[in-house]
């Protein structure tokens, strides 16, 4: 059913995920119709969002009337909707300058680590170039990220700090983004999260990898330009150091 998905409902699937995260508040065919100009009544979004819960790919909080995303939805979205938002001037102007002053390894991978908690709001994790060591910030991002990780939030930050569960979180990681949502997740104590993560460097020499972990109720398209530009930037500032 999946396959057969019309672009209106997969523009209603985009719609119901941006207005969730920006709001954690389950979403309602009226508020597509009135914030999304869709050209369709909300009977007609109504119907369309039926045919995305029999899809598995959003569902209907018990308390409301409105629907979320299910991890199945987050996935179609970062397969097929989701476009990489363009970093704000801000943003860009803060990873070119965040290595200023930066005299030496560790003080490069602790700067990069708290400007991609800084700009994502997320949980950053960072490999050491070719070692089995990471470089971790913005766990305190969780804390306040989400009402539905409340109940889980001392077992992933139990799970952060073990160097090991962290190393494996980035062993994936290749040339291009990867995204893991929900139970793609290979730790028990992270099914709840979602992580973007890629590997920076080239060649044999400088070659690790980063990403961000938070709720699956994350800014993907954002969360994906922020770790894809960091982790180029950071390759090409080591590959120059080298």
């Amino acid at each position: 059913m999946q396959l057969g998905m019309q672009n209106r409902q997969l523009e209603i699937l985009r719609a119901i995920v941006d207005e969730y995260v920006a709001t954690e508040e389950p979403v309602g065919s009226k508020v597509i119709a009135e914030r999304h100009g869709l050209g369709v009544s909300p009977a007609t979004i109504r119907n369309d969002m039926a045919i995305l819960e029999d899809a598995g790919l959003i569902k209907q909080p018990h308390t409301s009337a409105g629907r979320i995303p299910t991890n199945s939805g987050y996935r179609m979205f970062v397969d097929k909707i989701a476009e990489i938002k363009p970093l704000s001037t801000a943003e860009r102007r803060a990873i070119e300058n965040f290595l200023d002053g930066a005299n030496n390894l560790d003080d490069v991978l602790g700067r990069t680590a708290k400007l991609l908690a800084q700009i994502t709001k997320q949980v950053a994790v960072i490999q050491y170039p070719d070692e089995d060591r990471v470089v971790l910030a913005g766990t305190a991002n969780l804390a306040r990220s989400t009402q539905e990780m409340s109940m889980a939030i001392h077992p992933i930050l139990e799970a952060l700090e073990e160097q090991v569960v962290l190393l494996r979180l980035l062993s994936d990681a290749g040339s291009s983004l990867q995204v893991k949502i929900g139970d793609e997740q290979g730790e028990r104590s992270l099914k709840t999260t979602s992580l973007v993560s890629m590997s920076y460097g080239t060649g044999s020499a400088n070659h690790g990898a980063l990403g961000i972990l938070g709720p699956t109720r994350m800014d993907y398209a954002s969360s994906m330009a922020a770790v894809n530009t960091v982790a180029r930037y950071i390759g090409h500032f080591l590959g120059e150091k080298a």
